[in-house]
C-alpha cells in the first residue's frame, strides 16, 4: 500500500511539472502568432468605367401597334359572291385577285352596249355615205337644200349616239372589271364577313378587312410636359424610338418617330405620337402592347456611371472607386437624372474613374478587391 501511494505521488508530481512547463510555452506561441498580422481577403467585384460626354434623357411609356393602313373591302357592283381567293389570316400581295363576283349579268350588259355601239356605228357610216353622195348633187340642183340639211343632221345625231355608246361600253367594261377585286397593297387578310353565294350590294356589303403591317405604326401618348424635349430632339434630326414587347426575349425594335398630333388632349394632358417600324419579321401585330423608349432632352458634357454602381447611405449617395493598387475608396457623390441603365453624377467624379458595379455589399472604405469578369461569380 505504501508502495502504491508513492507511485501516485510521483505521477501527480510529473503532471504538475508538465503543466508548469507547457503554460509558458503556449503563451509564448500565442504572443508570437499575435505579432504576425493576418492578410485581409480580397473581395471579388465587377467594375465599369465612368464616362464623360453627351447623354440623351429618355421617356418610357406604353404604346400599341396599329396597322399602317386598313381597308374595309366592299363590292363596287351588285352581284352574287362567287369565290374567295384568299386564306383568312394569311398574307395577300398587292394586285392579287382576292374576290370574284358572278360576272354573268355584267358580261351581258357589256355585250348589249357593244351591240348598240355596232348598230349606231353602222347608221353613222350610212349617214356619212349619203351625205358624201348628195353633196355634189346639191350644187347642180338635183337635191334640195332641205334634204341635204336632213342628211347632215342625221350624221350629227348618229355621231353623238356613237359617242354615247362608246361611253356605255367603257362603263360596262369597267363594271365587269369590278367583278374581280384585287388587293390594294401587301397585307394580312382578316376573317371573311360574307361567304360565296351571298348577294352583294354595291358600295354597301363588306367582304373582308385588310391590314397593312409592313411597315407598321406604333402609337403612344406622352405627357405634354415632355413635348418640348421631343421637339428639341426633332430639331437635331430623326428621332429614334425603341420598342420592346413586354416579357419577350427578342432584341428591342428600332423605329422612327414620324407623327406628332396637332393638339393636346385636355382630358388627359397628353399628346399622341406615332412611330414607324419596318416590321419585316412580322414581330408586331396590330393591337399589340409595346414598351416605348424615346429620347427627350440632351445633356452635354456630363459624367455618367451604370445605375447599379450607385449606393445609398444615411449620409447620401456614394460609389466605390477602384484604385490602381487594388483597393477601393468610398466616394460620396451627387446623383442627377437617369437614362436607361445610366445615371448622371453631378458632383464627386471626373469621368476618368472606375467604379464597382457588383459586390458592394462586402466592401468598406480601403478594402482590397479582385476584379472578376462577367462569367465569374462575384
Amino acid at each position: 500500500m505504501q508502495q502504491m501511494s508513492r507511485k501516485k505521488w510521483w505521477l501527480l508530481a510529473a503532471v504538475v511539472i508538465a503543466t508548469v512547463v507547457a503554460v509558458p510555452l503556449y503563451r509564448g506561441r500565442e504572443r508570437a502568432s499575435a505579432r504576425i498580422p493576418a492578410t485581409p481577403p480580397e473581395v471579388p467585384v465587377k467594375i465599369a468605367s465612368a464616362h464623360r460626354g453627351d447623354l440623351d434623357l429618355t421617356l418610357k411609356v406604353i404604346g400599341r401597334a396599329e396597322a399602317f393602313s386598313t381597308v374595309n373591302v366592299q363590292a363596287r357592283v351588285s352581284g352574287q359572291l362567287q369565290e374567295l381567293l384568299f386564306t383568312p389570316g394569311g398574307q395577300v400581295k398587292a394586285g392579287d385577285t382576292i374576290i370574284r363576283i358572278d360576272p354573268s349579268l355584267l358580261q351581258a350588259q357589256l355585250d348589249q352596249a357593244l351591240g348598240n355601239l355596232a348598230k349606231d356605228q353602222a347608221q353613222l357610216d350610212n349617214a356619212r355615205t349619203m351625205l358624201k353622195r348628195y353633196q355634189p348633187l346639191l350644187g347642180k340642183g338635183y337635191v334640195s337644200q332641205s334634204d341635204y340639211d336632213t342628211y347632215k343632221a342625221n350624221e350629227g345625231i348618229y355621231t353623238a349616239m356613237v359617242q354615247a355608246d362608246r361611253a356605255a361600253v367603257e362603263l360596262a367594261r369597267t363594271q365587269l372589271g369590278y367583278a374581280r377585286i384585287q388587293a390594294p397593297f401587301d397585307s394580312l387578310a382578316g376573317a371573311p364577313l360574307v361567304y360565296p353565294g351571298a348577294q352583294l350590294t354595291a358600295n354597301d356589303t363588306s367582304v373582308v378587312v385588310l391590314n397593312q403591317i409592313r411597315p407598321i405604326r406604333i402609337t403612344f401618348a406622352i405627357p405634354e410636359t415632355g413635348l418640348a424635349g421631343i421637339k428639341s430632339s426633332m430639331a437635331r434630326g430623326k428621332v429614334p424610338v425603341t420598342a420592346s414587347i413586354p416579357g419577350a426575349r427578342s432584341a428591342p425594335m428600332q423605329a422612327e418617330l414620324e407623327f406628332i398630333n396637332n393638339a393636346v388632349d385636355t382630358t388627359t394632358g397628353t399628346i399622341q405620337l406615332k412611330a414607324r417600324y419596318h416590321n419585316d419579321d412580322a414581330q408586331l401585330t396590330p393591337g399589340q402592347f409595346v414598351e416605348v423608349l424615346l429620347p427627350t432632352t440632351r445633356l452635354s458634357d456630363v459624367v455618367t456611371v451604370p445605375a447599379v454602381a450607385l449606393q445609398n447611405s444615411p449620409l447620401g449617395s456614394f460609389v466605390f472607386v477602384a484604385n490602381a493598387d487594388g483597393t477601393v475608396q468610398q466616394r460620396m457623390v451627387t446623383a442627377g437624372p437617369s437614362s436607361g441603365p445610366h445615371v448622371v453624377i453631378e458632383k464627386g467624379l471626373t469621368g476618368s474613374e472606375r467604379v464597382v458595379t457588383d459586390g458592394q455589399m462586402l466592401l468598406v472604405d480601403g478594402a482590397r478587391v479582385r476584379v472578376v469578369a462577367d462569367g465569374d461569380g462575384a
